[in-house]
């Protein structure tokens, strides 16, 4: 049954959001061909509503179709109608997940390249009980239908959790047709363990795996490809699994659909949120640094090796980074080859131009941005974690 919540932001299925833009009100900033980038938000699909929403993504070959992942263990899909008034449970792993309160719960969902054949999905989520442990696991598909069968399954790997928060979460094929997982430093503050930097766990770290039989194999080309695997999340040499490390808290990922370059956003400890481009083998410097400043030590701190972000932001623009996608859409082409992103605290909606390192501001709003989805054409969708909807990145009339 579809979870529809009536309010004045489902009422109002054309309210623009168009506050904002080139720095609070300033000039638009300059599109790649010298316009301006002008752009403001649409309630898309207004006579739906989710509950505490984390992810949107549409399956391999169903571009009339999205699925919406909600924190607490519920897989929800629905048509990609804005008149469009129902959405059918797909899969409910709520019982398995149980506390999900904070950053625990049901955070993302990759459907196998071979998705219409296969009939196979990937899940990342914590288990609450006896102890907090994030899991990567395979469901299969149930029949013909698009319901996924709870008990298809399979474990991929396992990371039990020290603490009850950055458990990142994020999981994607790659256009190598790897499946890439991220996962967060262990929790706590300032990864008192310094988790991150020690390449024996899984934490602080984006893998990258090969799921074509289970259990996994290492694909060739990750860093520690050689050793034993770690499927249990450490073992006593570098992990093979790692692609890259030194990540606090990676909340959204995304291959760029025109280069196949991986972006990141990692959300900061206190002052700095970044965005990275991910490579194989780097080291992103957690927790020697929070963006490209020194944390620990405060000054001094030893740089050689680290991998700059690609742009940073301070507390003046937001405080949890929420990551997105290199627009590749054609409805706004003063933002192609743009990477969009948001900030969950603030609501801004931000970009990176093409080349560029520096964030600029596209639109400020109200909303708790917990992710951004892209469709078969390559536009851009928001997700509202607080009110439950989903917005769509358009022209300002």
């Amino acid at each position: 049954m579809a979870l529809i919540r009536l309010s004045l932001s489902t009422l109002a299925a054309s309210f623009l959001v168009a506050c904002g833009g080139g720095g609070g009100g300033g000039d638009d900033p300059a599109g790649p061909g010298g316009g301006t980038v002008s752009v403001a938000l649409e309630r898309a699909f207004p006579l739906l509503a989710f509950e505490r929403p984390v992810a949107l993504v549409q399956a391999p070959g169903e571009a009339g179709h999205w699925y919406v992942v909600e924190q607490e263990g519920a897989v929800r899909r629905f048509a990609a109608n804005d008149a469009v008034a129902t959405s059918t449970l797909v899969l409910d792993i709520t019982a398995r997940v149980g506390d999900s309160s904070d950053e625990r719960g049901l955070f993302s969902i990759a459907f196998d390249p071979g998705w219409a054949a296969n009939g196979r999905a990937y899940l990342s989520y914590t288990r609450s009980a006896p102890s907090l442990v994030s899991h990567v696991a395979r469901f299969t598909r149930l029949g013909a239908g698009p319901a996924l069968d709870p008990a298809s399954e399979a474990t991929v790997l396992t990371l039990p959790q020290p603490y009850s928060n950055h458990n990142g979460g994020q999981l994607a094929f790659g256009p190598d047709g790897m499946l890439y997982a991220a996962f967060g430093d262990g929790g706590s503050s300032n990864d008192p363990e310094d988790r991150a930097q020690d390449t024996t766990n899984l934490f602080g770290t984006i893998v990258r795996l090969d799921v074509v039989t289970l259990p996994y194999a290492i694909p060739p080309g990750n860093p520690f490809a050689g050793n034993p695997r770690c499927p249990a999340g450490s073992g006593a040499a570098a992990c093979p699994e790692i692609h890259a490390w030194g990540l606090r808290n990676p909340w959204r990922f995304s291959f760029d659909r025109l280069t196949g370059e991986l972006w990141a956003a990692d959300v900061g400890q206190g002052a700095w949120e970044e965005v990275d481009r991910i490579t194989s083998g780097s080291n992103y410097g957690w927790r020697i640094r929070e963006g490209a400043h020194c944390n620990i030590p405060p000054a001094g701190c030893a740089t050689a090796g680290l991998e700059d972000p690609v742009a940073e932001y301070d507390r003046a623009v937001g405080g949890s980074v929420t990551g997105g996608y290199v627009y590749r859409g054609s409805a706004l082409p003063a933002l192609t080859g743009s990477y969009v992103f948001a900030d969950f605290i603030s609501g801004r909606i931000l970009r990176i131009a093409p080349g560029g390192n520096t964030v600029e501001e596209l639109l400020d709003t109200s909303l708790n941005v917990s992710s951004l989805g892209e469709d078969a054409g390559g536009e851009l969708y928001v997700v509202d974690h607080g009110d439950g909807g989903i917005w769509r990145l358009t022209a300002r009339p």
